[in-house]
């Protein structure tokens, strides 16, 4: 079980409730992320998109935005190379159009996951100089490309990268026996624009590739004099407006941490996607019965990383990527939904087939060795290579572990990674990077290639640089307030509003109550994999509680602390005498216009 902690961070809660006209309880939550002073918590609640920061801070920025504008003067043809996931859908649509508004000869291309892998690869380069492309600008990729951009400078095309990736580097022996220092490799474009790179003053390095790819644009229009960002209004809105709805949705689905420049972004972005002016985007909130007035609840960034994202993230898994940005190309309504709706279907067909995949992985995992290690390197040579990423970060939960998931492609084993906090997952690969043939990533996810027969040597020998102790691989829940289920009421939850939007870096407060009374449960959903409880409070009120996480684990936890009885009891509602503590965050739960408080359990604990 997970270790549970209260944050005891202090400040003047009254204080800043008073200056702020917030609860000292919603002060406290603020303080718990660590938004320390005034201006500070002024921008996190109220920021505006005047305070986005100035794209020519990006390192690259000026180069990049002066070689496009004389290319686009001249005449000649730009191809923009992205990616298959919705941040490289998203950037590829945000610099194909805003390149066109300024009134570029452009067109894009997005490499095909099973054919080509991720990012620019020699095929790619070779098409574009038999097209007769004169420069290329990647998005969300090319960080990584320096032979392929070499080959490229070759053939005399010019190459500008946007990216937001780690830059490659090479550990090098420190001097005098001192520390051992990095070696960063720049791929030889004419440009290159990624927050990470060295030496790049940007105040705020976790964006997202569509967001450096929106402020390439927004520095154009601002150089050929094209209208800015607007105050959010409909009737205001322009081509920038939309483009920002794309990079909002992309910081979510390529799980940027939701804090500094990203949560204005975000919330901004949101507020304008409920009433979107991209055709595409509305159809698929349409079929998906979220997000537009009158079809469903409010937007949020749970609708988007978990409803939306992934309906255009199944086009480039299981079809092709063309698909989902032909969406956001879609002129009409009637043109839109028909592209929606299949994209809709595909991901239901990944949702079965990750299901299955994972249930593979984690019987795996159970019935070898590998339970035993920390970082759990699980290979599915029949799984899709595309969902790998999905089955990792789906075991990454489950065990709480660094984990890879290693499938059988077209040349070699394909594999993604998810990780944990405390584990910079890139950097350790780097430390193995003899046995990949490719590879690349961030903190917290990766990709890779590598051979078949380097499987094994690979797991063992992460295993043992690995340095996490077994305290490091114990989750850690971390609680903002102590605070007793009878002090939530409908102004705390509709208060609560104030911190979204929620995800990483800006996760759902949460609140923990000693001595619930477990009276009844029952199973909910076509997996039944949904739990509603009634439960009862110290002051003998009943509530309702829901609990989307793992059933079977509860179930097994209830049958080894309480027995078998007490969880049929339970399932009977007979009154099972299970008394637990639980993690809780408090919602409304609006049906045929009723609302009623509801509790949603994330974590529970025998008392």
């Amino acid at each position: 079980m997970a270790k549970w902690f209260v944050a005891a961070k202090r400040a003047d809660f009254e204080k800043i409730g008073e200056r702020f006209h917030i609860s000292p309880v919603l002060a406290r939550i603020i303080r718990n992320r660590d938004i320390i002073g005034e201006e500070a918590i002024q921008k996190y609640l109220y920021g505006t998109i005047e305070e986005l920061y100035d794209p020519k801070l990006l390192k690259g920025m000026k180069e990049a935005a002066k070689l496009l504008r004389d290319r686009i003067e001249a005449g000649d043809p730009i191809r923009v190379i992205g990616d298959y996931d919705v941040d490289g859908i998203c950037s590829t649509f945000i610099l194909k159009k805003g390149l066109s508004a300024c009134g570029a000869s452009v067109d894009s291309c997005i490499p095909d996951r099973m054919k080509d892998g991720y990012g620019l690869n020699e095929r790619l380069v070779e098409q574009a100089a038999a097209d007769g492309i004169r420069t290329i600008v990647t998005c969300d990729n090319g960080i990584a490309a320096a032979e392929q951009i070499a080959l490229a400078k070759e053939k005399g095309m010019r190459v500008i990268v946007t990216d937001h990736h780690e830059v490659p580097y090479e550990e090098v022996p420190g001097e005098n026996g001192g520390e051992p220092g990095k070696r960063y490799r720049l791929p030889p474009a004419d440009a290159v624009v990624d927050p990470k790179q060295p030496g790049c003053a940007y105040p705020f390095r976790e964006i997202c590739g569509a967001t450096v790819a929106f402020k390439l644009i927004q520095e154009l229009f601002s150089g050929f004099g094209l209208a800015g960002l607007s105050s959010g209004k409909k009737e205001e809105r322009g081509l920038l407006d939309e483009l920002l709805e794309l990079a909002a949705f992309a910081t979510v689905c390529d799980v940027m941490p939701l804090r500094d420049e990203n949560r204005i972004l975000v919330r901004h972005g949101l507020s304008m996607m409920q009433d979107s002016q991209n055709q595409g985007l509305r159809a698929l909130m349409e079929v998906s019965g979220v997000g537009l007035p009158g079809k469903g609840k409010k937007l949020t960034a749970f609708h988007i990383g978990f409803v939306l994202g992934p309906c255009m993230n199944a086009s480039g898994r299981l079809d092709t990527a063309l698909r989902a940005l032909e969406l956001l190309e879609c002129e009409s309504r009637e043109e839109a939904i028909p592209r929606a709706a299949f994209l809709k279907q595909l991901n239901d067909s990944r949702k079965e087939m990750t299901e299955r995949f994972v249930q593979e992985a984690a019987e795996r995992i159970e019935s070898t060795s590998l339970k035993e290690d920390r970082v759990l390197v699980v290979f599915l040579p029949d799984c899709h290579e595309s969902i790998a990423g999905i089955i990792a970060g789906r075991i990454r939960e489950r065990y709480y572990r660094p984990t890879f998931v290693l499938t059988r492609g077209e040349e070699g084993v394909k594999g993604s990674a998810r990780s944990i906090e405390g584990y910079h997952i890139y950097e350790e690969m780097t430390r193995c990077s003899r046995f990949f043939t490719k590879y690349g990533g961030h903190k917290m996810a990766a990709g890779l290639s590598m051979r078949e027969e380097d499987v094994e040597p690979f797991r063992r020998e992460i295993n043992r640089l690995c340095a996490l102790t077994q305290d490091d691989l114990e989750e850690k829940i971390h609680i903002d307030v102590p605070m007793p289920v009878s002090h939530v009421s409908f102004s705390l939850v509709e208060e609560l509003d104030l911190l979204e939007p929620f995800g990483t870096g800006n996760s759902k407060p949460v609140f923990a109550q000693k001595d619930l009374l477990f009276l009844s449960a029952r199973a909910l959903g076509k997996n039944g994999n949904a739990l509603r409880f009634t439960v009862m409070d110290d002051c003998n009120r009943r509530w309702e509680m829901m609990y989307f996480g793992n059933r079977e684990a509860f179930d097994g936890y209830v049958r080894e602390q309480y027995g078998p009885q007490a969880l049929d009891d339970l399932y009977e509602q007979r009154g099972s005498g299970i008394r637990m503590s639980a993690v809780y965050y408090p919602g409304i739960n609006t049906w045929q216009g009723n609302s009623r408080l509801q509790l949603v359990m994330q974590h529970y604990m025998k008392i």
